[in-house]
């Protein structure tokens, strides 16, 4: 912005809710949180993999034909193709998030990945799962609650393809309720029992469409939350929707990954007492928190530390960086302990605080500098446990981006010399650093006279401060 420092609850704003996106014109608040809304109304589907082309639809009667050892190479093949293109959906999504104007339904995808986490290695039901979060993430929660549910990739990982009547499986059924609706403690374990039993017949078939098997549904009168009935699924969740816990279970969530992890009872209440009367409106819901005033108070900045992927995406938005070799995001991902499409269990990533240690921390704020070129990659990432990844990380190594400095330096060309520490600082930090800060940073760069070469070194100094890692 040339003519003026943007507002600095419109800084806050963007940090939280775009994925550290930077204003590019001068806006009110009203105008801006609009913006952000209207530039998500449009819902794109990721559509890299076809039924069509997926090994995992494919008939199987050749791969019977074939011996032994034929058949263990033939699944050796399937399985490094299928992660492949999960790792090529991943690689997509993330390069949404990083230049796609509609970065809040992104930013919510993000988070409602963590909350329905999953993974699977069939890059169909991968696809069509995260396509589901996409296209429901400002929507209605009970809609995508029904949507996420029925998806292959769920009830693949939650095991309720062996759930059937007289061995019923109760995996699915108690991680609905302790993750996804109630939250644990609400519920009890005969709740849980008569649950799995009302999800029996829940399955999908091999191109990933949901089915229900009426052969292996109970269809005996089940007991579930006081009410009595012969139910299946689609009643447990209704029933579920129709608890106000479910309400707070999720506001309270959504506050503390966008708001601040020290919880406000008053403010949670509120809050979802207000979404369980608007039928579970998550747009309403985000809106209502980001044009509440307490949103902006000096108690709430600087309150939440960057996942990983709302690091690496946020310096992509910061400075309109572009990585030379895509296949990098991966990388990064793994170094720092969260991989889209594999998160460590159910639960999700843990978040906040477990987000850093000693060795990670070092490499979060190397990280500007890594994609710019001003350092070497010293960190080794985690196993994934394939095989076949030692060739990736050899590749993916090259974190290098480009970046449109041009663009960068013009945000700035009406800021004074000794001025542009402290102003680079507004737009890219939480808080303001303190003035020794300020002064180590202006030292940094003093040796300078270019002034594109000036602002480069200031941007990547700031960048690599331990401020830079909250929002």
């Amino acid at each position: 912005m040339k003519d003026s420092e943007p507002d600095s609850k419109i800084l806050h704003l963007y940090r939280r809710a775009g994925l550290s996106s930077l204003p590019e014109t001068k806006r009110t608040l009203k105008q801006a949180i609009d913006q952000l809304f209207k530039n998500s109304e449009k819902y794109t589907p990721i559509q890299l993999i076809s039924i069509a082309d997926n090994i995992s639809a494919k008939p199987i009667e050749e791969v019977l034909m074939m011996g032994e050892a034929a058949k263990e190479t033939a699944k050796r093949e399937r399985g490094r193709v299928e992660r492949e293109r999960v790792r090529d959906l991943n690689v997509a999504w993330v390069e949404m998030m990083a230049k796609d104007s509609g970065v809040l339904r992104e930013h919510m995808s993000l988070f409602w990945h963590g909350h329905f986490a999953c993974r699977s290695e069939d890059p169909v039901f991968v696809q069509n799962y995260i396509n589901s979060i996409r296209k429901n993430a400002l929507g209605n929660f009970g809609e995508m609650l029904m949507a996420v549910s029925k998806e292959a990739a769920m009830l693949q990982f939650l095991n309720n393809q062996q759930n059937r009547k007289n061995s019923p499986n109760e995996n699915f059924a108690r991680e609905v309720m302790e993750l996804f609706t109630l939250g644990r403690g609400n519920y009890t374990e005969t709740d849980v029992k008569e649950a799995a039993r009302s999800f029996t017949g829940w399955a999908y078939n091999s191109l990933g469409e949901f089915e229900f098997r009426e052969k292996v549904h109970d269809h005996g009168v089940k007991n579930f939350l006081g009410k009595q009935g012969a139910f299946e699924g689609t009643d447990i969740i209704n029933f579920l929707l129709e608890q106000k816990q479910t309400a707070k279970y999720v506001t309270a969530k959504i506050y503390r990954s966008f708001v601040s992890e020290i919880e406000n009872q008053d403010r949670i209440n509120q809050l979802s007492e207000e979404f369980f009367k608007s039928g579970y409106n998550i747009k309403n819901l985000m809106y209502r928190i980001f044009t509440s005033e307490w949103f902006y108070e000096d108690s709430v900045k600087n309150a939440l530390i960057k996942s990983p992927v709302e690091l690496m995406v946020g310096i992509q938005r910061n400075l309109g960086a572009t990585f030379n070799n895509k296949q990098s995001t991966l990388y990064i991902q793994r170094v720092l302990g969260q991989e889209l499409f594999y998160p460590p269990n159910v639960a999700g990533w843990p978040g906040g605080r477990n987000w850093i240690d000693s060795s990670s921390l070092m490499f979060r704020m190397q990280l500007p500098n890594l994609m710019i070129g001003e350092s070497e990659v010293k960190v080794k990432p985690k196993d994934s446990g394939d095989v076949n990844d030692k060739a990736v990380k050899q590749q993916d190594k090259n974190t290098k981006a480009d970046v449109n400095w041009d663009r960068w330096v013009a945000r700035f060309e009406n800021v004074a010399v000794d001025k542009l520490p402290g102003v680079i600082a507004g737009q890219l930090l939480a808080e303001q650093p303190s003035t020794e800060v300020i002064e180590i940073v202006a030292k940094r760069a003093g040796s300078e006279t270019d002034r594109i070469k000036q602002i480069r070194k200031i941007t990547l100094t700031i960048m690599a401060l331990p401020e830079y890692q909250v929002s």
